[in-house]
């Protein structure tokens, strides 16, 4: 009779770990315990504009949809966190419901009133193309290796990495862009000879130059976005 119950004991302990609830994911716009203890920040709550604003600094205009922040008639380019970063990995969920949608999650914007030519633009765009200016692509720069975005109407994950020179973008858990803006060193051009949009007062600037520093917003470009869930882990 003793003989059997550590075999006993070893069978209950398996039953009760098979039984056992999985972790589940954090609600919208909420930190998980493990996002909390690795130091992951929480930017947008999903009931109000605490730490945001219009990067030409007025006020908000577009209401909250469903926890989700709205870009689009928001009364600004973009819409900014309020506080710049430097090293960081950026996470946010994104959907759109036009067959034709076009925005952009903007980081290490250096300056407000020009971020276009300041910052970095990760493409946020409807189709299945695989382009510089598609879906997870760092705009003008470097095209996507792969279109990873899910059908029109569906959520999709953002992972956006900044870490010195290096920026990578992930979609859908998928890594499907990538940079060394040390390796675009000429003024205007990409490393392989094909010209990028950026200038400064005018005259064509290196990709190695931009600040290493900035603001990160989304970007009004006429379509209605949604965005949750934004997170920032600094490095």
């Amino acid at each position: 009779m003793h003989s059997r119950l550590p075999r006993f004991r070893h069978l209950l302990f398996a039953a009760l770990v098979v039984c056992a609830p999985a972790a589940l994911p954090a609600a919208d716009n909420s930190l998980t315990p493990a996002e909390r203890q690795a130091g992951w920040q929480l930017l947008f709550n999903g009931t109000d504009f605490t730490g945001w604003k219009c990067s030409n600094g007025k006020p908000i205009a577009a209401p909250i949809e469903q926890g989700a922040l709205v870009p689009y008639k928001s009364g600004g380019y973009l819409i900014v966190h309020e506080k710049p970063y430097g090293d960081f990995i950026l996470k946010c969920d994104v959907r759109w419901e036009a067959e034709k949608c076009n925005s952009g999650i903007f980081v290490r914007v250096a300056d407000l009133a020009n971020p276009v030519h300041t910052g970095f633009e990760i493409q946020v765009m409807s189709g299945t193309g695989m382009g510089k200016h598609d879906f997870g692509a760092i705009y003008d720069l470097v095209p996507v290796s792969r279109n990873a975005g899910r059908p029109t109407g569906q959520w999709n994950s953002v992972e956006i990495e900044c870490r010195g020179p290096r920026l990578s973008v992930k979609v859908n858990g998928e890594l499907v862009s990538r940079i060394n803006c040390d390796e675009f060193s000429e003024p205007g051009r990409c490393p392989d000879g094909q010209p990028h949009k950026f200038k400064l007062n005018g005259q064509p600037r290196a990709v190695k130059d931009f600040a290493r520093s900035g603001y990160l917003g989304f970007q009004d470009h006429g379509q209605k976005v949604w965005y949750k869930n934004v997170k920032l882990l600094p490095l």
